[in-house]
């Protein structure tokens, strides 16, 4: 089995686009991909999108009658917010199983309004109202106070993630906010679920990211000025574990997951230049700083208190402004991830590079649950 290589990844700025419909957001960020890759899409053997909203529609089917029906097997998938990892995942291992030499793949999602979770539908008993809240904003707050219990993490420093993905974001043109927000800003917001005030949680928007994968014979065909190489691509779940209905795991299946990339890589922790990680809320990213091994547990309020996980220090977290910034369309985030990381890898970044990248991790965890984790590589 050769190796993979990203050759085109782009995408759409992330924002609100009521007149369009799913397939045309995806039709946009799949050619803005194939331009970026050189190609067209009669070269492409097989695509694999990932939307949560539409699963059940059809979506890829419906992107390639907006550029390009050419008989191509598709695939739908739909992971919670791993969502366009795993369509990304699917595309790399039929490359890496010698079944396609080039494929493309699509995230693309429109977002309501207001929160995620929640009791819903269905029969029985629900568990909202009962055993705490079961919107996302409620989960991860309690998974913060967790995490202050333990270790004595400070309001202040779950609102200096704010601070600094909010000012990453004034350097990237395809977020949907490019705002600073200073601490007493983010601290003094409308409080949504303790300690997570409203600049602390991602942004709901509308948007679409592609990329086209090629396999190595390929990348040496078109040429590897720009190639982008896919060290480890990881997909996990939570194993089994005595129920706790009150807390949800949020950690678990990303320390599965980091373990099994790094293993895959041949890489440690100490080895990555920069982070793509799933900041939902605050109090999440300072969690996943830990589960992600990038220090011990308990020191993670350190590290955003030492500026280690800004632009310049010593690993950079969510340059691109994050889901708190950039925004958080779920099928589309996990490939916009390998969109920031690989832009940086080529150096192409602007304002925000991160300045002598060769190895960047993306990750992205569906509650659920799903973790989708990917090292990448600069090749020249």
């Amino acid at each position: 089995m050769g190796d993979v290589y990203v050759m085109g990844v782009d995408m759409i700025k992330f924002g609100r686009f009521p007149e369009q419909t799913v397939p045309q957001l995806g039709a946009t960020a799949a050619m803005m991909a194939l331009d970026d890759a050189g190609l067209k899409m009669q070269d492409m053997q097989a695509l694999f999108c990932g939307n949560l909203g539409q699963a059940s529609g059809m979506v890829g089917q419906r992107i390639l009658k907006e550029i390009g029906q050419t008989g191509i097997g598709v695939v739908n998938c739909a992971n919670a917010c791993a969502t366009g990892a795993t369509a990304f995942r699917q595309g790399w291992m039929s490359i890496k199983a010698d079944v396609h030499d080039v494929v493309l793949c699509v995230g693309v999602e429109q977002m309501g309004r207001g929160l995620l979770g929640g009791a819903g539908g269905g029969s029985g008993i629900p568990s909202e109202g009962m055993l705490g809240s079961g919107t996302m904003p409620s989960v991860f707050a309690e998974a913060g106070l967790e995490h202050t219990r333990k270790y004595g993490t400070t309001f202040e420093q779950f609102a200096k993630v704010s601070v600094k993905n909010h000012h990453h974001s004034t350097m990237n043109p395809k977020a949907m906010y490019q705002i600073e927000t200073p601490l007493d800003t983010v601290m003094n917001a409308e409080m949504i679920s303790y300690p997570n005030t409203k600049l602390m949680c991602s942004v709901n928007v509308d948007g679409a990211a592609a990329a086209v994968l090629v396999s190595e014979k390929k990348a040496k065909e078109l040429g590897m000025a720009r190639a982008v190489k896919v060290r480890a691509s990881v997909l996990t779940s939570d194993p089994y574990q005595d129920r706790d209905l009150v807390m949800p795991d949020v950690n678990t299946c990303t320390r599965m997951a980091a373990e099994q990339a790094y293993e895959m890589a041949g890489v440690g922790a100490d080895d990555i230049d920069l982070i793509e990680l799933h900041d939902c809320f605050a109090t999440a990213e300072i969690l996943h700083y830990e589960n992600l091994g990038l220090c011990k547990d308990g020191e993670a309020g350190r590290l955003i208190d030492d500026g280690e996980v800004a632009l310049g220090g010593r690993i950079p977290v969510n340059v691109s402004g994050g889901l708190l910034s950039k925004g958080h369309p779920l099928g589309a985030t996990g490939i916009a991830n390998i969109y920031e990381v690989s832009t940086h890898l080529r150096g192409e970044a602007g304002d925000r590079q991160v300045e002598g990248a060769r190895l960047g991790m993306t990750h992205v965890i569906g509650l659920g649950s799903a973790c989708g984790l990917h090292i990448l590589e600069k090749v020249n």
